[in-house]
């Protein structure tokens, strides 16, 4: 009985939520092309990072290296990106991260992919509350923030003058928000704005090679004393000089907190619907954006560092106020106008992808029934509004802005990894039979959920014993020599253990390589262990790329499987563990907040 118990809850763990066959659609709403889908993901990757997200970087993580971090940064997001686009090849719906999980992992994974992506697009949106504050206040030459600090600052503390700001902001957000609700002719408008953007940018970039020096990439600790900076005490440590001041560690710590630059490019997928030909444009729009952000930001942040000394740059500072340090006064406000622009360009949509993901996961039963009113009632609007402007200013309060950053990171590293093990399940998984069928066989069997779910999704080898004539049998030689040339239920089952525990000796090698500080000294405690790890991973990984995978034609597959995935997962789980410990402190109690929702509620109610 107890067996039989857990066996039954294992399986709520798992259960994929069917997905009806694409229908045929000639409506109007189909009307992204493949440059639309580009110009919508660069739209939404190159945004308000490029201003504010090098000034923290580059002077106390990476210095002149932030530069590579951003390829690293870069490359980690289009490993991603791949991953996704298969997806969008293989699920051509619209969705999100939460869906793809939903069909190839099960309900679990799906509740930690959405519950994860709402703390990130929450803590977004305060990164976009906080910097449209900042945006406006470089558009006026810094007078707001002195004039609020001479009003309040005498009678509070500063902190809660720069919260009042902040509350300001929040107030001109939500009346803007109420403004464009029912606006639906704003793309010209974003599309120009974007690309004042993208001018100012350029300004920028040019700007950096004329007025760049190269020094600046070779700076040693004989320029920190020539420029009063030999008392560090109060500044941090400022690195040993050179292109890469803070070692490789400084790098790979630069590259996590850069990742949330590139996490935009989702976009593409959320708004997949609305795509012509969304198995072939998904993958493009994905995969060319990704590749144009990461060009767009590496020319940035060379400029900036050329134009500016890492060290001089201070905890908060913006582009525009390199320009100063050049004495190039007017440019100042032209970048200033570029950077109100820049987070100007998506206020009407901001609060969208929070609303979203809430809506779905509630119509899926993972969250309360009244939540899934939050998109389309009108109050629920307006309320969700103010719900998460308190949220948003309380986490402001706690967190600060590098918090923040590395909170979206982690989230986004998560959600990736996520992602990439879902790729690796799908490919090695043999054809659903009768997919479309399943969703429309379970209402008509409602009191029998969890019975179809064990004829259709976890107990596929038993039937296969049952109907089919020739029984599978696990032995050794079948994980390298399978007899099948298209996926079995066995081989497919293989592959899902295979890759848990391949996620698990990831995390563990990560962990080992991330912490354990007698590696580069040679001790062979350390090294054996990794050594040992390797060989583990090595052969597992063999297993797998045995197995048969899916012959299901497709306008685009992720390549070189299954070494892909898990060298994105691999990247993803490394960058994770370079993370403070605020950081996974504040996703720990998050996820204990949505684990308590989904063990008491959810999982009963899906």
């Amino acid at each position: 009985m107890l067996c039989q118990g857990l066996l039954r809850f294992g399986q709520k763990l798992v259960r994929r939520r069917p997905l009806e066959p694409p229908v045929a659609e000639t409506s109007p709403a189909r009307r992204l092309t493949i440059l639309d889908l580009v110009a919508l993901g660069v739209e939404h990757t190159v945004g308000i990072s490029a201003y504010i997200v090098a000034g923290d970087v580059a002077r106390d993580q990476a210095g002149p290296s932030i530069v590579i971090c951003s390829l690293v940064a870069g490359l980690t997001s289009l490993l991603a990106g791949l991953c996704y686009a298969e997806f969008g090849a293989r699920v051509p719906h619209s969705g999100s991260s939460y869906l793809y999980s939903f069909v190839s992992i099960g309900e679990l994974g799906a509740f930690i992919t959405g519950w994860i992506l709402i703390l990130t697009n929450v803590a977004g949106l305060a990164i976009r509350i906080w910097a449209w504050t900042l945006a406006l206040d470089c558009l006026f030459g810094n007078k707001i923030s002195q004039t609020l600090q001479e009003i309040v600052s005498p009678h509070v503390p500063g902190v809660f003058a720069e919260m009042l700001g902040l509350f300001v902001m929040f107030l001109l957000l939500f009346l803007l928000d109420l403004l464009t609700w029912n606006i639906r002719q704003l793309s010209l408008v974003t599309n120009v704005v974007t690309l004042v953007n993208f001018l100012v940018l350029g300004f920028v970039i040019t700007s950096g090679f004329i007025k760049g020096d190269l020094h600046n990439w070779k700076l040693t600790e004989e320029d920190y004393i020539q420029a009063g900076l030999n008392d560090t005490s109060s500044l941090g440590l400022l690195g040993s000089g050179g292109f890469v001041p803070f070692g490789f560690q400084g790098i790979v710590r630069g590259t996590a907190t850069c990742l949330y630059s590139f996490i935009g490019f989702t976009i593409i997928i959320i708004r997949g619907k609305e795509a012509q030909n969304p198995q072939h444009s998904i993958p493009m729009g994905v995969v060319i954006s990704l590749l144009i952000s990461s060009l767009v930001y590496f020319s940035v942040f060379s400029a900036l560092t050329l134009m500016v000394p890492y060290y001089q740059l201070r905890p908060g500072s913006t582009l525009p106020e390199a320009f100063l340090h050049i004495g190039w006064a007017p440019a100042y406000y032209i970048v200033a106008f570029g950077f109100f622009c820049s987070i100007s360009a998506s206020f009407s949509v901001y609060m969208f992808p929070i609303r979203r993901m809430i809506s779905m996961m509630a119509q899926d039963g993972l969250l309360f029934p009244v939540l899934a009113r939050i998109q389309t009632g009108t109050y629920a609007r307006i309320a969700s509004t103010l719900i998460f402007g308190i949220i948003t200013a309380i986490t402001v309060f706690f967190f600060g802005f590098t918090a923040l950053l590395d909170l979206i990171s982690f989230g986004g590293l998560l959600v990736f990894s996520l992602l990439a093990f879902s790729v690796l399940i799908l490919r090695y998984e043999p054809e659903m039979q009768n997919g479309g069928n399943e969703a429309q066989v379970q209402e008509e069997n409602g009191g029998n959920e969890v019975q179809m779910q064990e004829e259709n999704g976890g107990n596929e080898v038993q039937v296969q014993e049952e109907n089919g004539p020739a029984a599978e049998k696990l032995i050794l030689r079948g994980q390298f020599f399978p007899g099948s040339p298209t996926p079995t239920p066995l081989s497919g089952r293989v592959v899902y253990v295979c890759s848990s525990l391949l996620a698990l000796l990831l995390t563990l090698l990560c962990l080992v390589l991330a912490h354990w500080p007698g590696l580069l000294s040679g001790d062979p405690g350390p090294i054996t262990v990794v050594v040992l790890l390797l060989v583990l991973i090595t052969g597992i990984t063999g297993v797998i790329w045995r197995q048969p995978q899916s012959p299901t034609p497709l306008p685009f597959k992720a390549p070189a499987l299954p070494l892909l995935p898990l060298l994105s997962i691999f990247v993803n789980v490394y960058l994770m563990m370079q993370m403070t410990a605020l950081s996974w402190a504040g996703v720990g109690v998050w996820m204990l907040i949505g684990f308590a929702i989904y063990f008491g509620y959810g999982i009963q109610h899906s």
